[in-house]
């Protein structure tokens, strides 16, 4: 598994400073949450699913996750079932897979599709437990840890945090504390914790609109803010994006996110005109929101969302070398110094948690190169397929 395995040599010779490392299914938890990047929701009812799932690896994408919950009805359960093991039973030998979840509903689904792959239940490398909470989440972790005694390996998992217990503020503390204490008991096969921001939403009958980020809805703001106080903590877990649902833009409310002078710069003011058109500087303010807020990666429904994630997932010149200025300091006793860029200062201590972090993502996603931008590296990602954008 590699970020931009998809651009010839030449491209990532002058794109990148540090090119993105590969990744195998058996790195550490902390760098393997981090190639995570835009993990890409797919129905499980989807006709060629085995299809599809090579389709957007082709494109990019580096995990997905294949859902029997909210995306089907309760009606074809039971075939999505049969209708997984069958397609990605299919896929088995293969080296070219993002990582693959399966977003169960029940905690007997892990067990029932790795009863009906059998050895080719290696194609999954984990299961998401949808509406976690602390009251039926041990029957998901229980179910995931008998499935992987059964097909013989690890399997991770990646938590939903989305039910009311988090919502409601007299409840919230309590039951951040109590999934912390939960989530230990299994930290070696804890991958990420999710946030499941339309249930959240939906407890008080909202939806995020599509011209504000999901931290101008305060309410659930506030939640996503304590989840990552209690659980994403630094020696705690990963806390991925929440999902960006739009794709499409009709008649705007408000002006759009996106300068000019970027994309008038790199003379691609065709490519700033897809992604409004795409609707997708929305996205690009929440993904940098999501970042300054300690979250990693981004839940996506759509294949043109992936590129622009993935973009900005690249690590800056500017942040990677102050990061190194950062560690140099900290090795040679502290205190505060001037950046190399000469428009900031740097402080060995409290500083030095942030660029541990950003070297993990430097490591996944890459270095750019000095003079390269968001706008080159999205106009890269986005040259093989225009159809993304």
């Amino acid at each position: 598994m590699r970020q931009f395995h998809f651009l010839d040599k030449a491209d990532r010779a002058t794109l990148f400073h540090r090119e993105p490392a590969d990744l195998g299914r058996d790195e550490p938890l902390e760098l393997l949450a981090h190639g995570l990047g835009a993990t890409l929701y797919i129905p499980a009812t989807r006709d060629d699913l085995a299809a599809d799932v090579l389709r957007v690896a082709g494109l990019g994408v580096a995990s997905c996750v294949i859902c029997l919950e909210d995306a089907i009805p309760d009606s074809a359960v039971e075939y999505a079932v049969t209708h997984v093991a069958e397609e990605l039973a299919g896929l088995r030998g293969r080296d070219d897979l993002p990582l693959v979840f399966v977003r169960v509903r029940t905690p007997d689904q892990p067990g029932r599709l790795a009863a009906l792959m059998g050895e080719a239940a290696d194609v999954v490398d984990g299961f998401v437990l949808p509406k976690f909470s602390t009251l039926h989440g041990p029957e998901f972790l229980d179910a995931v840890s008998d499935c992987e005694a059964t097909v013989g390996r690890r399997l991770l998992v990646m938590p939903v945090i989305e039910t009311p217990e988090i919502m409601y503020r007299e409840t919230r503390v309590d039951e951040l504390l109590g999934m912390r204490a939960l989530l230990a008991k299994h930290s070696e096969r804890v991958l990420a914790v999710r946030i499941g921001a339309t249930d959240m939403a939906s407890v008080f009958a909202l939806r995020r609109p599509r011209d504000l980020t999901i931290y101008d809805v305060r309410l659930i703001a506030a939640a996503v803010g304590d989840v990552v106080n209690v659980l994403g903590r630094p020696g705690g877990h990963a806390v991925t994006g929440p999902v960006w649902e739009y794709f499409t833009a009709p008649d705007r409310l408000f002006k759009p996110l996106l300068r000019e002078t970027p994309f008038a710069r790199n003379d691609d003011r065709e490519l700033r005109a897809r992604l409004l058109a795409r609707d997708l500087d929305g996205l690009i303010r929440e993904v940098l929101l999501d970042r300054a807020n300690g979250l990693i990666g981004k839940t996506v429904i759509h294949p043109s969302h992936v590129p622009v994630v993935h973009a900005l997932s690249v690590v800056s010149h500017e942040e990677y070398d102050d990061a190194l200025g950062v560690l140099s300091a900290k090795e040679d006793g502290g205190g505060v110094a001037r950046s190399s860029y000469r428009n900031k200062m740097n402080e060995a201590n409290p500083h030095h948690a942030w660029a541990q972090q950003l070297l993990r993502r430097a490591e996944v996603f890459g270095v750019a190169a000095p003079d390269v931008t968001f706008v080159d590296l999205l106009a890269a990602a986005t040259h093989t397929d225009q159809a993304l954008l």
